[in-house]
């Protein structure tokens, strides 16, 4: 087996047993024109190859030497942009209650700055998405980033967005402080609550196995349990927009019913939002992954998004427990 088939499993001509291969040269050429090697944006951790002393470094007879030294530079833009646009968003918010509650500021100041943010938002999201996943996609071949560049942007995203969350926990503890227990508060405590725990647990457990299982060169075992955590992050949004639908019809508990109204939305509502990202997020790699861009060394898509959704399942144990524990307590 010649080395780029070795280090570049999904692109190699052949089918193997386990459904990895794409059976047709045509695939290849398609999406690897020049035959360097793996797409940009899911490098793996080292596609030299077994090339010996005085060998060419590269089977596609490219400098690799300048190419590594390209891959260390690589820095994104669009997990800063998104962090500034999720503070103007969620700050924003923070301000138009607190001025229609205390006239500290007036409203439309916090609208504004809320409606300015949620653009940057998305747009920083677009941009993320599309340079760490579509263009790999759309430019196999032209030369791969860095996997560690992309993992250690996630992770301080990820830790920037642990002030946004602890943020909201801090108002909620105030609201704990006051008046104990306020009126407005219906029993958060159902049994839909404990099944839409399960469900996002089980979407942990079922994308760390299907990272697993791409590492171990299982392709149809890793688009199972890749589908299947797709599946079950759409089913927790339904269950969440259910007891939204609970709540607000029959309980007649909305957004506007005191503080710890404002408090119960704004979390819940701030971690549907992760997990509709996540749900974005998992819709692309199911994509990707038909199409045969992943392998067992090529997975940087496929890590970024694991550390992403870990943290969302994280995140909403943590919510369980203060919120819907704590306000029964």
């Amino acid at each position: 087996m010649s080395g780029r088939s070795s280090t570049d499993p999904d692109r190699d001509p052949t089918t193997r047993a386990d459904g990895s291969g794409h059976g047709r040269a045509g695939d290849r050429s398609e999406r690897d024109p020049a035959g360097s090697g793996p797409a940009a944006g899911d490098t793996g951790r080292d596609h030299r190859g077994p090339a010996g002393p005085g060998s060419d470094p590269d089977p596609g007879g490219h400098d690799r030497h300048g190419l590594d030294d390209h891959e260390h530079e690589h820095r994104s833009r669009w997990p800063l942009v998104t962090g500034i646009g999720a503070a103007g968003l969620y700050g924003g918010v923070a301000i138009a209650l607190l001025g229609a509650a205390a006239g500290v500021l007036p409203p439309v100041i916090g609208v504004g700055l809320a409606v300015l943010g949620a653009i940057v938002l998305l747009v920083g999201v677009a941009g993320w998405i599309d340079e760490t996943f579509l263009a790999p996609a759309r430019e196999a071949g032209t030369g791969g980033k860095s996997r560690d560049s992309y993992v250690s942007t996630t992770l301080l995203f990820l830790t920037t967005d642990v002030s946004t969350f602890g943020a909201l926990f801090v108002y909620y503890f105030f609201v704990r402080v006051g008046a104990w227990p306020p009126q407005e508060v219906p029993s958060l405590l159902s049994s839909l609550v404990a099944i839409n725990t399960l469900i996002l647990v089980t979407s942990s457990v079922t994308f760390h196995y299907a990272h697993e299982a791409l590492r171990d060169g299982h392709r149809r075992r890793f688009l199972g349990l890749l589908g299947t955590t797709l599946l079950l992050g759409v089913v927790f949004l339904a269950g969440q927009a259910y007891e939204y639908y609970e709540f607000v019809v029959h309980e007649g508990f909305t957004l506007a019913d005191g503080v710890f109204g404002s408090a119960f939305y704004g979390l819940t509502g701030l971690h549907g939002l992760h997990v509709t990202l996540g749900v974005g997020g998992l819709a692309v790699l199911c994509w990707r992954g038909l199409r045969g861009h992943y392998g067992p060394d090529r997975d940087t898509s496929i890590a970024t998004v694991g550390l992403y959704w870990h943290f969302v399942d994280a995140v909403w144990l943590f919510l369980v427990v203060v919120v819907y524990l704590g306000t029964a307590v």
